[in-house]
């Protein structure tokens, strides 16, 4: 079953979700048991493709560590909190988390796009 962790002790993943924000980003990375990579992928494959159907997901990719790193990372990019949430409370996601191989470890986070000036748009 999948572990949830905070990478910002400040911010829990819960708590941000609570924010009236859209777009949103969630970048979450799972920490894969060793050995137990290609589980990982296929648990999140079945996240995804679940989380496609609820049409409020705009974007998805997953990235993958390299030289060995047992590491993945998806950005996810919703429409709004309050379409992730929605996603993320249903009794059937909640059954996706039992797919990932014990020890696995998640720490999503959400974020918005910020704007430096010359450099970068915001929201």
């Amino acid at each position: 079953m999948l572990k949830f962790g905070n990478l910002d002790e400040s911010t829990a993943f819960r708590d941000q979700q609570k924010e009236k924000a859209g777009p949103v980003t969630v970048i979450n990375t799972f920490v894969a048991p060793e050995g137990k990579e290609d589980e990982v992928v296929a648990a999140w494959a079945d996240d995804a493709e679940y989380m496609k159907k609820s049409g409020s997901l705009l974007s998805v990719q997953l990235y993958r560590g390299i030289g060995g790193s047992r590491l993945f990372t998806n950005v996810a990019v919703w429409k709004s909190t309050e379409h992730l949430r929605a996603a993320l409370g249903t009794p059937e996601f909640a059954s996706h988390l039992e797919r990932y191989p014990a020890g696995t470890v998640a720490y999503p986070h959400l974020y918005q796009k910020f704007a430096v000036e010359g450099v970068c748009e915001g929201e």
